[in-house]
């Protein structure tokens, strides 16, 4: 399989080439030897967004050109960009631009489409990971219940890593009333720069804090304003370096600053990634981190 950077550019590749050539998520499976959940998986973490509805979203963008450059048939350009039926075309054109071919040609009304996705050298954080940011959102009060350490920033990704492994084949059986088993959340707060220490939490989603096991610990996560990161990296969770952890906090920071408006780092300095551990078994890592953010003024 190819290193994921180059794997992802050459699938954004193969969709523009082949708009025309009936380009489809079984093809791209079978020239990159990949199961068609995988592929549907790994495009939809990365570029938040179903690989088919992009497929199509190009597809109708691109035949835009023959609907206004030429005098060719609705139907001939249906078929020409690998849609069955003409009402099909039809149809998914006017879902796409609120308009139909026919009235397009009539009145070149002014439309917007989806362009091309693209990787930048800044998402790469080398071969096998790739880090997209970020979007601003509101996350919503949740509740957690979990295991709690404080751990030396020494090593600290592999201690994390460590008690995050001992606490998700362990501990984490004990907790009832998860709201999404499979997502681990990795938490860290209380940062002591002077003593170069942090508490660092693994804990699960619950729907509230009546019974929390013995020897664990639950808190709340209050509505705030985060920047969201979206990671992924070719390669199994314990494989993480501390180098590539400074890279994704590196990143955070400097993508704050960018665009018209500016967000910084809260007070709070709270982190947080939410880990989809069902990836595990297909050898990536994906997760998402979260930190608080403030907006300038």
């Amino acid at each position: 399989m190819l290193k994921l950077y180059e794997l992802l550019e050459n699938i954004l590749l193969d969709i523009e080439n082949g708009i025309k050539d009936n380009i489809n998520t079984s093809a791209l499976c079978k020239k990159y030897n990949i199961s068609n959940s995988y592929l549907r998986s790994l495009f939809s973490f990365a570029f938040n967004q179903s690989i088919a509805a992009y497929i199509r979203s190009r597809k109708l963008a691109a035949s835009i050109n023959d609907i206004l450059g030429t005098n060719t048939s609705i139907l001939e350009i249906a078929l020409e960009y690998s849609f069955e039926y003409e009402q099909t075309y039809i149809r998914a054109f006017k879902n796409e631009f609120g308009i139909t071919p026919g009235d397009l040609r009539k009145t070149g009304k002014i439309i917007k489409i989806k362009p091309p996705l693209r990787l930048f050298n800044e998402n790469k954080l080398d071969d096998y990971s790739i880090l997209f940011a970020p979007d601003i959102v509101i996350v919503p009060e949740f509740h957690f219940v979990g295991k709690s350490d404080r751990i030396s920033f020494e090593n600290s990704t592999v201690t994390a890593l460590q008690k995050w492994k001992q606490f998700w084949g362990n501990e984490r059986k004990q907790i009832k009333g998860a709201v999404n088993p499979d997502i681990c959340i990795s938490l860290m707060h209380n940062i002591d720069w002077e003593e170069k220490h942090l508490e660092q939490i693994a804990a699960v989603q619950v729907t509230n804090l009546k019974n929390i096991p013995h020897g664990l610990f639950g808190d709340t996560f209050k509505t705030s304003m985060c920047a969201r990161f979206r990671y992924i990296r070719q390669h199994h969770n314990s494989e993480i370096s501390n180098n590539i952890v400074n890279r994704i906090y590196d990143t955070v920071n400097k993508s704050l600053q960018h665009g018209h408006i500016k967000y910084e780092l809260s007070n709070n300095k709270i982190f947080f990634a939410m880990i989809d551990t069902t990836f595990h078994d297909k050898n990536i890592y994906k997760a998402e981190y979260y930190t608080q953010v403030m907006q300038n003024v």
